[in-house]
């Protein structure tokens, strides 16, 4: 089955071999697109991968993650991000789709007075610190813009899509996970509120890009933390369901707040135990990612509907050849 096509909309992947989002920090210092990040995604493109998501890359200052990460802010070098584009289109079959993101509470600020913004006043668990400000309703409606404009200048550099960071304890998963989402108006409670602003920025990209067939709108969803009180497997499936209602073409599942390790398992493919029941409750494609190094552990995730893509992480990153040799 790795072999197999698989279209989304209008793009036709030619197997199900994805390169997931890997922070390289392979971009200039101020969020640019370099000649060995480029070189870095043509390389893994050329070996036959079918799907590229690149390394997430923030919308703002304000949710920069860390250094020398990608920019898709205002003010970025999008020139630099079509030229890649065209570089890995004219070298390969290969599509790919840029992973955008706030950190939230999480945000390395080049300022160090300022203060970081989250759905509430509260740490993320097992996190250090100063308490983030809580965002008010007309400072989310902003980032939900900044997200669609950010979608929008991918699309006017002409790559295949975006995806849109909902895990890992960043901004979205934040507002995801009663862990960290204390509030008690409409972006908290019930889990329709919680999901409240991805849906608006599922809204507002598809406006912006004009509901194209030839873009992917995926979500990367932390759809269980693994802890007690947290988001649940039962929550991700529900999640899933909003989400594709809602415009989502894939999902992209992974931790949340306990990160993109699985704190009970280290079997290959271990966010398993989530991916088969959404997997089972939506019609969209589902891409599963963790721990997967050999071509025969990601068939055979494949053959049992564990998902419908395979996400190869760090047995990608040491080897740049991994799809030629899987394929």
């Amino acid at each position: 089955m790795l072999e197999t096509p698989l279209t989304i909309k209008n793009i036709e992947l030619n197997n199900r071999i994805v390169m997931p989002p890997m922070a390289s920090a392979k971009s200039d210092a101020a969020g640019n697109i370099t000649e060995e990040l480029a070189a870095y995604y043509n390389e893994r493109a050329m070996a036959g991968t079918g799907l590229i998501i690149t390394e997430h890359a923030y919308i703002s200052r304000a949710g920069k993650a860390s250094p020398n990460q990608l920019s898709v802010a205002p003010g970025a070098d999008f020139a630099g991000l079509e030229l890649m584009g065209n570089m890995i289109r004219l070298q390969s079959d290969a599509k790919i789709i840029v992973q955008i993101n706030h950190a939230g509470s999480a945000a390395k600020q080049d300022d160090p007075e300022a203060v970081n913004l989250a759905p509430s006043p509260v740490l993320r668990p097992g996190r250090e610190g100063t308490l983030p400000r809580e965002l008010t309703a007309d400072e989310i409606h902003g980032i939900v813009e900044e997200f669609a404009e950010a979608a929008k200048r991918v699309f006017d550099a002409g790559l295949d899509g975006v995806e849109i960071h909902s895990a890992h304890g960043y901004l979205l998963n934040q507002f995801y996970s009663p862990l960290t989402n204390h509030r008690t108006d409409e972006y908290g409670g019930s889990l329709e509120n919680r999901l409240r602003i991805h849906r608006e920025i599922l809204q507002a990209v598809r406006e912006k890009t004009g509901d194209s067939e030839d873009f992917i709108i995926s979500v990367r969803l932390g759809g269980c933390d693994y802890m007690e009180g947290g988001s649940t497997i039962e929550d991700a499936v529900q999640a899933a369901k909003i989400l594709e209602e809602n415009g989502a073409d894939m999902i992209s599942l992974s931790g949340g707040m306990c990160g993109y390790n699985h704190p009970a398992s280290k079997e290959p493919g271990w966010f398993k135990d989530m991916s088969i029941p959404v997997k089972q409750a939506v019609s969209i494609p589902v891409l599963l990612t963790g721990g997967i190094n050999e071509p025969e552990e990601a068939e055979k995730l494949l053959q049992e509907g564990a998902a419908d893509l395979i996400g190869v992480g760090r047995a990608m990153l040491k080897n740049a050849s991994w799809s030629q040799k899987a394929l």
